[in-house]
Formats: C-alpha cells, sequence, structure tokens
C-alpha cells in the first residue's frame, strides 16, 4: 500500500505523460473558450446596430394638413428636424413672380427641392408649401412673419426671417440677394397621400424602407 503523503507534501508520479491526451485537452479548452468569445461578441456587434428609436426618427411622417388655414403655419418633426407646411393665399402667390429680381436664386436651379417642386412655388400644390424650417446660413430656424415682413423687404407682407444674422425667404422658401444664406430653403421629399394627407419622407413610387 502506498503511504499517504503528510500534508504540505505531492507526490511525484513516475508514470510517463500522455503527451496525445495533453494536446486533446488543449485543443477543446481552446476551442470552448473561442465559442465563449463569440457568443459574447455577438451582443456587443449588434450594439452597432441603430435602435428602433433611431430608425422611428428617420420614418416618414404623416401630416393631415384637413383643417389647415390659410395664413396658418403648421410644424412637424422629421429626421429630427422642423419642417413647415404653410398654406398660402391666392394673394401671395401672385407676388412670388415680382419678386424675382430680389431673389438669390428665383427658379431653384440649385438642388435644394425635387425634382416635381423646382417651380415658381417650389411646391406640388401650389397653395401648400412643404418646406424644411432650417436657415441654409448656419442651422437656425426663421421666423415666420404674417403681414409684418415688410420692414425686412419692402412691399413684402409675408416671408420667412432669421434673426441669427438677417437672412430672408419669401413664400416659396427662396433666399434673397445680399445676405448670408447662400440657398433657398430645403424643400423635403414628400407626396400627398389624398386630399388633405402628406406623406413627408418619401417621393411618390417610393417604399418605405
Amino acid at each position: 500500500m502506498r503511504p499517504v503523503p503528510e500534508r504540505g507534501e505531492e507526490w511525484m508520479s513516475n508514470a510517463p505523460v500522455d503527451t496525445g491526451r495533453r494536446r486533446f485537452l488543449t485543443w477543446t479548452t481552446a476551442v470552448v473558450g473561442a465559442v465563449g468569445a463569440g457568443f459574447t461578441a455577438v451582443p456587443f456587434v449588434a450594439s452597432w446596430n441603430p435602435s428602433a428609436k433611431a430608425r422611428i426618427a428617420g420614418a416618414p411622417v404623416t401630416v393631415d394638413i384637413g383643417k389647415l388655414e390659410t395664413g396658418q403655419l403648421l410644424l412637424v418633426k422629421w429626421r429630427g428636424k422642423p419642417v413647415w407646411v404653410v398654406k398660402r393665399s391666392d394673394a401671395v402667390l401672385a407676388k412670388l413672380p415680382s419678386l424675382n429680381d430680389e431673389l438669390q436664386d428665383p427658379d431653384s436651379n440649385e438642388p435644394q427641392q425635387p425634382g416635381y417642386a423646382k417651380n415658381i412655388n417650389r411646391s406640388i400644390k401650389p397653395q401648400v408649401l412643404v418646406t424644411v424650417g432650417i436657415c441654409t446660413h448656419l442651422g437656425c430656424s426663421p421666423t415666420y412673419l404674417k403681414g409684418n415682413f415688410a420692414e425686412h423687404a419692402p412691399g413684402v407682407d409675408y416671408g420667412f426671417f432669421c434673426p441669427c444674422h438677417g437672412s430672408k425667404y419669401d413664400m416659396a422658401g427662396r433666399v434673397f440677394k445680399n445676405v448670408p444664406a447662400p440657398l433657398n430653403l430645403v424643400v423635403p421629399p414628400h407626396y400627398y397621400m389624398d386630399d388633405s394627407t402628406i406623406l413627408v419622407g418619401l417621393n411618390q413610387g417610393e417604399a418605405e424602407a
């Protein structure tokens, strides 16, 4: 019978080392470790994907204009930006052509709007303007002036004025000359789902991602 070792002593085995078994155990441990690391990495990589909230923030926005009155501005949010929906009167629309000589880009040659909004009104339907309410100078939000825009543009009663640096836009979102802003206001992609509903964020015929 082999003697029991005293406490603190260790037996040194004289048995031959099974190198094959050792290699197998080493390989198994490495594989298990790699698999474990893989499972750990999955949630980390998944965290790079956009959250549901982020996806919703970029989703199209439905706007009900059924109760929008003439002269009224409706504010909605799309992709974190303010979007204005304004119903213009016939008098305001009639004034637009007379302002061309005072504007930097009266014909909307710069690509600040979809092709269907490259017209004198910069809109699908003449009465309703849809535009991003962010000044093209430094990103401030202009003020909609109803009836008192003339102090910034003599003879023009309605328009958008940016108090940050004095940029001004007519009721089609076209920028005046000699102001800091270089471009017209952006017209976002949009279309009419019916006579009283606008979808902001997609062109007609585009599928939602």
